[in-house]
């Protein structure tokens, strides 16, 4: 990617959370690092120490546990405007008790999470940046929570439909079951119901 592709995508990913402006934007632009990720590829592993901040430009990613019979079970779906990382790794140094994962190919741009925080100490728009990171991910995980204790299973799977639109099609079913704490059995019927098969 070229100077001019880089500051276009992440001009993308920050100016619908806060109104930057170019000094600001500049102010970051060298603290950011670019990678992409091939489906399946991880973008961290359970005990890694996760020191960095993983927003996606592209693609759909997840992050997953895996227990001691190595089932994994889905914690969360990432999608476009997203991130990758692990706050109590972020925070404590601890290490990361998930996996974070692409699914399909994924364009990332990486930040330093000390390096984040500096720029949210030094000026007002970055530390409105980071608030609205942390409302954000509050809100998903409200949401989500308040999901598995009150909607079934089928307004479960109708809320991801409408959250992950036409990007739905690009996650394996397996993966939408996975998240949706069914199995595989009980998602194809909700889709016969639904009248998607």
């Amino acid at each position: 990617m070229d100077e001019q592709e880089i500051r276009l995508l992440l001009t993308q990913l920050l100016m619908p959370i806060v109104q930057f402006n170019e000094y600001e934007i500049e102010l970051a632009l060298d603290l950011f690092s670019f990678k992409t990720f091939e489906s399946e590829a991880h973008v961290f592993v359970s005990q890694d120490i996760v020191t960095e901040v993983h927003f996606v430009l592209s693609g759909l990613g997840r992050y997953y546990y895996l227990d001691r019979d190595g089932k994994e079970f889905n914690k969360s779906l990432v999608k476009q405007g997203g991130a990758f990382t692990s706050i109590g790794s972020l925070v404590d140094s601890s290490p990361s008790p998930f996996y974070a994962q692409a699914l399909t190919q994924c364009k990332i741009a990486s930040i330093r999470y000390d390096e984040l925080v500096a720029l949210a100490e030094d000026n007002p728009n970055w530390g409105r940046f980071v608030r609205r990171l942390y409302e954000r991910l509050a809100l998903k995980k409200e949401r989500r929570e308040a999901s598995f204790l009150l909607l079934d299973a089928q307004q479960r799977y109708e809320q991801f439909l409408m959250g992950f639109g036409s990007e739905s099609e690009n996650i394996a079913l397996n993966q939408v079951a996975m998240y949706l704490g069914i199995t595989d059995v009980s998602l194809s019927r909700i889709r016969k119901k639904m009248g998607l098969t």
